[in-house]
């Protein structure tokens, strides 16, 4: 053969190495990869479990306080209605004016 042909010959074997160099490495990112993504899991599904149970407390705590709230609710429904907060802002009104005359 000739030299170039030597040449070429080496050159598919040198870019074949770097080929397969290349693969194992893409390999082994690979699997650190995967090992970091299930490490990752373990510990989104580790904190999932803490967030559903401060959520069930909240539930919890929540109905409890609609049940406590139950005998105050006709006062506090009259308290926001539209007319009684007007007839408060007007006496706040009416207060501020008379002190300012005092």
């Amino acid at each position: 053969m000739t030299t170039l042909g030597w040449l070429g010959v080496t050159l598919l074997t040198a870019s074949a190495v770097a080929i397969v160099i290349e693969v194992v490495v893409a390999g082994l990112w690979a699997r650190r990869i995967s090992n970091r993504a299930k490490e990752l899991s373990q510990r989104l599904q580790a904190e999932r479990g803490l967030i559903e149970a401060d959520v069930a407390r909240l539930r919890l705590a929540l109905e409890e306080t609609t049940v406590l709230w139950q005998p105050y609710r006709r006062a506090l429904r009259l308290l926001r209605h539209p007319l009684i907060a007007a007839l408060t802002r007007s006496s706040l009104r009416r207060r501020k004016a008379a002190r300012a005359r005092t």
